[in-house]
C-alpha cells in the first residue's frame, strides 16, 4: 500500500468515510487509530495499514504499521463460527476497545463493545463481505500481534477476524503509545476502520474508486444480533 499519511490526507479520508479526526489540543495523547484496508488484498498476506496519529506539544506525530484486518485463509476454510469467518465492516467503534490480556498471554487492545462483521462462510480462499451476513455482537476481534519474536509473511492462525501487527516491535511501540493515551483519557480506546479507496478518491480523482455494498445472492436477509 503506497499511500501518502499527513494529518490533513488522513482527515480528509476520514471525512470521506464520514468520520471525524480527534484534533483537541486540550489535553495531549487524544489517539486516532485507524486502520486502513487494502482494495486488492492477496489473501494471507499482511496488505494492511493500521495509523495511529495525535498531538504532543501542540505538534503532529504519525505512525503507520503493516497489519492485516482480514483473517488468515486457515480461518477462511475452517471458520472458528458456525456462521462464518468473521470480516470486521469498515466503520468507526468508540469506546470499543480497552488495554487487556490478549488469550491471557499479553496486552493488547481487546473488545469491549460490539462490532460488526461480516461472515463469511462459503469456505473458499476468498474474503466475501456480503451485506446480509452482517452480524453484531463481542466476538473477541482484538488488536494485536503476530509473532512475539519475528516478522511474519503469511497470516495463517494468527487472525481469525482480529487486526493483527506484522511486526511485533511495532505493536510494542503501539501498545506504548496506547499506554500514554490511557494515563490521560482513561481506559477507552476508539478504532476507525476505512478502506484505502477514500485516500485514493481525495489524492486521484480522476481514478476514483467506487463501491457498493453487495448482497450475496444465495443468501437471505440476515437479521442483526447473535
Amino acid at each position: 500500500m503506497n499511500l501518502k499519511i499527513t494529518p490533513e490526507s488522513l482527515e480528509s479520508a476520514l471525512k470521506s468515510a464520514g468520520h471525524k479526526m480527534f484534533k483537541t489540543d486540550k489535553k495531549d495523547y487524544n489517539l486516532n487509530i485507524v486502520g486502513i484496508r487494502s482494495i486488492k488484498p492477496t489473501v494471507n498476506e499482511f496488505n494492511d495499514l493500521i495509523v495511529v496519529a495525535w498531538k504532543h506539544n501542540g505538534k503532529w506525530t504519525i505512525k503507520e504499521y503493516v497489519a492485516t484486518t482480514l483473517a488468515g485463509v486457515k480461518w477462511l476454510k475452517q471458520p472458528m463460527n458456525p456462521k462464518g469467518c468473521a470480516i470486521l465492516k469498515e466503520g468507526r467503534y468508540d469506546k470499543t476497545w480497552k488495554i487487556a490480556m490478549h488469550r491471557n498471554s499479553y496486552a493488547a487492545l481487546c473488545q469491549i463493545r460490539p462490532v460488526k462483521v461480516y461472515r463469511d462462510n462459503n469456505k473458499d480462499s476468498n474474503y466475501d463481505m456480503w451485506e446480509n451476513s452482517v452480524q453484531e455482537g463481542n466476538f473477541g476481534i482484538n488488536i494485536h500481534r503476530a509473532s512475539a519474536f519475528n516478522v511474519l509473511n503469511k497470516i495463517d492462525l494468527h487472525s481469525a477476524g482480529c487486526q493483527v501487527f506484522q511486526n511485533p516491535k511495532d505493536f510494542n511501540e503501539f501498545i506504548d503509545i496506547c499506554r500514554n493515551s490511557q494515563r490521560l483519557w482513561g481506559d477507552w480506546f476508539t478504532y476507525t476502520l476505512i478502506n484505502e479507496s477514500h485516500f485514493i478518491v481525495e489524492t486521484h480523482e480522476k481514478n476514483k474508486v467506487t463501491s457498493k455494498p453487495k448482497t450475496d445472492p444465495k443468501k437471505k436477509a440476515v437479521k442483526k444480533g447473535k
